[in-house]
This record gives C-alpha cells, structure tokens and sequence, in this order.
C-alpha cells in the first residue's frame, strides 16, 4: 500500500469516525430537545459540522478506493479530498 493510500486511509477513518459520532449526538439532541431547550441553539453548528464531516468522509472514501485500485480519476478525487479539509480549515480556524 502506497503512503498516499495510507495517509488517505487515515483521513477516511476519521472523518466516518467523527461523522458517525455527530450522527449520534444529532439524535440525542433531536430526542432530548423537549426536555432541554438550550440544545435549540447548538442545532444550527451541529448541522454544518455534521455535513463537512459527511462530505469529507464520502469524497475521502472514493479517493481511498481510487488510490488502491490505482484508477484514471484518483487524482480528481485526491484534490476533492483535499478542497474539503481545506474547506475545513477555513471554517474551524478561529477569527
């Protein structure tokens, strides 16, 4: 496996990580909203974090899969992978 493969991986791994465990707190608020209203106002964060994660774990996992089947559309991916972290970075980084 190619360090690229590798670091891809790792990417991968931790975005679907990190995207499922949103998931489960998006269904903990859903279901604890009645009972605590101060979760209304983290929706709004919880959301956008929950689909930046979505979207690097879907463009991370086709670059994985392109990069080890060694495909002519492995690089188009790669850069999606990368836009998205950039992305990323750009809304995490404090003001």
């Amino acid at each position: 496996m190619s360090p690229l493969a590798v670091l891809t991986g790792i990417i991968m791994g931790s975005a679907v990580t990190i995207t499922i465990g949103l998931a489960m707190v998006l269904v903990v608020f859903l279901s604890m909203s009645g009972e605590y209203a101060g979760f209304a106002s983290e929706y709004g964060s919880l959301i956008k974090s929950f689909s930046l994660f979505l979207a690097l774990s879907f463009v991370s996992s086709y670059a994985f899969i392109g990069v080890l089947r060694e495909t002519r559309w492995r690089w188009w991916a790669q850069a999606a992978t990368w836009a998205v972290v950039l992305a990323m970075v750009a809304h995490y980084w404090p003001q």
